[in-house]
């Protein structure tokens, strides 16, 4: 489009964005406020769509019709901030696209009542309006990926705890699938309570994970590993029946890894190994 036939186009935007003043606006705010179920306070969602209003106006008094342009980087960093929100508040692609594409609807009216030649330049304002669209459900799934993803660290935090058991005894229960991502948490968390309580012995507890694989076994084995390079000792416990078998059947070798049957037994292993005497009242008192 050369620049005067853009310049016509814009300018006609204008007169039509412009033409329907505050009603225009105030229906755009009315049909986004609708679509959003209440979810958000109707003042917020006007706050929103007259600086973007504003905004759109700007950007195409500056004779553009370019979404990714420089004249419309102010309508993106708004497109953006709302995108966020809505990511944040929950709503999904088409309920966050709608702030945009609505524009559209409202301006319909507009059309019908005015004149034929205002069919193109509202053509060309819906390509820029679905490009802007576009961008904010781009905008929408990075935020909600990144979200995913914090949430998934946290989870990832709050199912790998790491407690002490004993003054130089500390224990890592497990519950659940053990893969590569957990592995490493596991490693760091272990490594570093080994270091803040200055414990020489520690207890990775199976109990809850429902399977041992040769790929689990190895994630096991590398803790052990890195700990003892820490100068402590590892004990794994829970070893039940059908995980026993399961090791021999599939070869894994634990080598000279002490292994216990229950969470109890490698308490009372690592304590006699850390110089602790067990008085017959605190071995009453545990079984019972």
């Amino acid at each position: 489009m050369c620049v005067v036939a853009a310049e016509n186009v814009t300018g006609r935007l204008i007169a039509l964005l412009s033409g329907g003043g505050d009603d225009l606006a105030a229906n755009w705010v009315r049909e986004v406020a609708s679509s959003l179920g209440g979810r958000v306070s109707r003042t917020e969602v006007e706050l929103e769509l007259r600086e973007l209003y504003a905004a759109l106006l700007a950007a195409l008094k500056k004779g553009s019709l370019d979404a990714q342009g420089e004249a419309f980087g102010e309508v993106r960093a708004l497109l953006t901030e709302l995108s966020r929100n809505r990511a944040r508040q929950g709503f999904t692609p088409s309920e966050t696209a709608i702030s945009v594409f609505a524009l559209k609807s409202v301006l319909e009216p507009a059309l019908v009542e005015g004149d034929a030649k205002d069919l193109g330049p509202y053509l060309q304002l819906s390509r820029l309006l679905d490009s802007l669209g576009l961008f904010t459900i781009e905008t929408y799934t990075q935020v909600r990926e990144e979200l995913i993803g914090a949430q998934a660290e946290q989870l990832l935090e709050l199912s790998t705890p790491v407690v002490k058991l004993w003054d130089g005894v500390i224990g890592v229960p497990l519950v659940g699938t053990l893969d590569s991502a957990r592995t490493m948490v596991v490693m760091e968390k272990m490594l570093q309570a080994l270091i803040d309580t200055g414990s020489e012995q520690a207890i990775i507890d199976i109990t809850g994970v429902p399977a041992v694989d040769t790929e689990v076994a190895q994630h096991l084995l590398k803790t052990v590993v890195a700990a003892r390079l820490m100068g402590a000792e590892c004990t794994i416990s829970g070893i039940r029946p059908q995980i026993a078998q399961t090791i021999v059947a599939l070869g894994i070798d634990f080598g000279d890894i002490t292994t216990k049957a229950t969470l109890a037994d490698a308490l009372r292993h690592a304590l006699r190994r850390s110089g602790t005497t067990l008085s017959a009242s605190t071995k009453s008192g545990q079984g019972r």
